[in-house]
């Protein structure tokens, strides 16, 4: 044999191994998916095992177009110029063009404006600002979860009813902590026209002093606060509150402070009374959150936190789209989006046409101890729907795409 059949005969092998390895990639459908995983632990993590739940059940059931769901995941570095580096590495090194995930919200916000241009489809999974779908949104992203301006106005009735004049603001001081306050001055302010905002404490994320800040709060004499902290942040806060009495015979309404996230790591000292949004993962009785629960703690040996709902509903809100759309085109699953009806833990919900917002609610509830640990009581579930702009006032508020 010469040397020039050995070599047809080597090059001949290697394409046949370069096309069976192309033709092995397309039996899958690759989603890009990125988040802070090192820094936010207490919510990505159940976020993380909500997702691999739900991809584990889509493929068992045969996957997606005929094809196996392959998520390939990558930390964000909780910031800004790395998440978009990661985001265009699996854009360009991946060969993906379906994007997902991001936490915090200024994060949310940079892979929004690297998907409208470069023209990827990116469903922002849990980051809350309004900018995402309003002010900065564009054609190619869509959200998942229960934004900033609708968990605010979930809160509302109560916050009016209890007819206090002078409030405390407490917040982070980044994009989901200054739209969140933005929302509830306007919002208040409009039912309530002689409401008083008495002092504004807006520590850094991640950097509060908490002592000072509860004392501050505490000299202003407020009648009622309004907390937007979160995480470690909001531990301390309580803690440190509790220790001072900042909170004794005052209101205090608080964004995302019922979520398990939050509330397991102050064990007994949960703040009683807070109205709050937040998960009763063990008091839901509905069919549809009862068969999530199940499969869950039968695959974990756990409970499922806020972060395992949205996580698990991510996927399946993309499974949904991808079989909608017929493909993976991002045109085609823009289309297939707006529109899109998902039936998750929470019940159906739908991914308005107007702004890309699903409109998947939240509970609102009171903070209780039971067995030494906190939890929800009295709580409903509100429907985002109900809470959302009209489609007229989403055109004032989103650029045209």
């Amino acid at each position: 044999m010469t040397a020039r059949t050995l070599g047809s005969l080597a090059l001949a092998g290697a394409l046949t191994a370069s096309f069976g390895f192309a033709a092995s990639a397309q039996e899958t459908i690759k989603i890009g998916e990125l988040n802070s995983y090192k820094t936010q632990t207490a919510f990505l993590d159940p976020y993380k095992k909500g997702w691999e739940m739900a991809i584990e059940e889509i493929n068992a059931k045969g996957g997606v177009l005929g094809k196996k769901l392959e998520v390939i995941s990558r930390d964000d570095g909780s910031n800004p110029g790395d998440a978009v580096r990661v985001a265009d590495e699996l854009v360009t090194r991946e060969g993906v063009n379906i994007l997902a995930g991001t936490f915090l919200s200024n994060i949310g916000l940079a892979v929004t404006e690297f998907a409208g241009k470069k023209k990827v489809f990116f469903l922002a999974a849990e980051p809350l600002s309004d900018k995402i779908t309003w002010q900065n949104g564009n054609k190619y992203t869509f959200r998942l979860r229960t934004q900033t301006y609708a968990q605010v106005a979930m809160l509302l009735p109560d916050a009016l009813a209890a007819k206090k004049k002078r409030w405390a603001i407490v917040y982070p001081n980044y994009e989901y902590g200054q739209t969140a306050v933005a929302a509830f001055k306007e919002l208040m302010k409009a039912k309530q026209p002689d409401i008083e905002f008495v002092t504004e404490q807006a520590p850094p994320l991640g950097k509060v002093d908490a002592g000072a800040v509860a004392q501050a709060i505490d000299d202003a004499k407020p009648d009622a606060i309004f907390n937007v902290l979160f995480g470690a942040d909001f531990a301390k806060l309580v803690r440190e509150g509790g220790t001072r009495g900042t909170f004794k015979d005052r209101l205090v309404v608080s964004v995302l402070s019922g979520e398990p996230e939050y509330l397991d790591p102050v064990k007994e000292e949960a703040p009683v009374g807070w109205i709050v949004t937040g998960y009763p993962w063990d008091k839901i009785k509905t069919p549809e959150h009862a068969e999530f629960l199940a499969a869950y703690q039968k695959k974990y040996n756990d409970y499922p936190r806020l972060g395992s709902i949205v996580g698990y509903t991510t996927m399946k809100s993309l499974a949904a789209g991808i079989a909608k759309a017929g493909s993976t085109d991002t045109d085609k699953m823009i289309a297939a989006f707006e529109g899109l009806k998902v039936d998750g833990p929470f019940g159906p919900f739908v991914y308005r046409a107007s702004d890309h917002q699903a409109t998947m609610g939240a509970y609102v509830g009171k903070i209780a101890l039971e067995n030494g640990r906190g939890t929800m009581v009295d709580f409903k579930y509100v429907d985002g729907a109900s809470v959302l702009p009209s489609d007229a006032d989403v055109k004032k508020l989103r650029p045209a795409d």
